[in-house]
């Protein structure tokens, strides 16, 4: 009985942990948002920027080394390549489109993850999970809702490709892993990568910003690194496929945010495309509970 007390005590505080996550990056994206009329990349640097630091504290703190085996320089390079491309895509989303729906595109990385790790990391692809992956991309659709009159189509697809680039992103953070990289290494040299990659853009178009807009930005970059270090403690004591669904929280989490500070409200479609999206999540997740395969990472 006490065993099982505990046991469930620690599964809800998994899943605490990953809702807090959703929430700070749901936060981001609206910090993102209030921080008005700057370059994406201009956002991308000063959100990357106070990771770095906040995840450099943490190892000198933990007295840790920065170790890099050399066969993994490839994979913290196409990791950090696809998460640089990922984030920036996020936020010029954020910026051009109401923030759920933005979040949701982004959140479609974990069913394009099952697609590299196919190719990545030569894991089977059952049909169910093409079932599922086609279904939540037929979701995404209605998000984006492709047409030639539609003003929010380019930001929807450019949302749906940084979901995409998150997806390739996370696979290489899972292959890293398992070739014995820590994650606050990874984290560290993904977003000093970042930095260096959105400096020259930043140096040759910066925005002068007013202490407001950078209050937003700063608020943002410490709401993605409560958010990366919270996700980050929920997969390490759990396997992604018994807490990845509530990392769809975020979503419920940016339309309340959406509509109380700008009065934003999805039209039908979108509704209709977070409902297929995270039933085929809830679908996975329950499936991969039942599977003795390890599930894709989500977050």
């Amino acid at each position: 009985m006490e065993h099982n007390t505990m046991n469930k005590r620690s599964i809800s505080k998994r899943i605490l942990y990953i809702v807090i996550s959703a929430f700070c990056f749901a936060l981001m994206n609206l910090f993102i948002s209030l921080s008005g009329e700057l370059p994406f990349v201009q956002k991308s640097f000063f959100r990357n920027l106070i990771a770095f630091i906040a995840a450099l504290f943490l190892l000198f703190r933990r007295k840790q080394r920065i170790e890099i085996y050399r066969g993994n320089i490839k994979d913290l390079l196409l990791r950090s390549i696809f998460g640089t491309v990922g984030i920036s895509c996020n936020f010029y989303a954020v910026d051009r489109l109401f923030i759920a729906d933005a979040s949701m595109l982004n959140k479609m990385s974990p069913f394009f993850a099952v697609i590299f790790s196919f190719f990545m990391l030569r894991e089977k692809i059952s049909l169910f999970q093409t079932i599922v992956v086609i279904s939540a991309f037929a979701g995404s659709m209605l998000v984006v809702k492709p047409s030639v009159t539609n003003m929010d189509f380019l930001p929807g697809l450019i949302g749906l490709c940084g979901g995409i680039c998150a997806g390739a992103a996370y696979t290489y953070v899972r292959k890293l892993g398992n070739g014995g990289t820590k994650g606050t290494v990874t984290v560290i040299f993904f977003s000093g990568f970042s930095c260096l990659v959105t400096l020259p853009f930043l140096l040759f178009d910066y925005h002068t910003m007013t202490l407001v807009q950078l209050g937003w930005l700063l608020l943002a970059g410490l709401a993605a690194t409560g958010g990366q270090f919270a996700i980050t403690a929920a997969y390490c004591h759990a396997p992604a496929k018994e807490i990845s669904v509530y990392d769809y929280s975020q979503i419920l989490f940016s339309v309340f945010l959406g509509y109380v500070v700008f009065g934003q409200i999805p039209d039908w479609y979108s509704i209709l495309g977070y409902i297929i999206i995270i039933s085929v999540a809830i679908s996975m997740f329950l499936y991969n509970l039942a599977s003795k395969e390890p599930a894709s990472v989500s977050g």
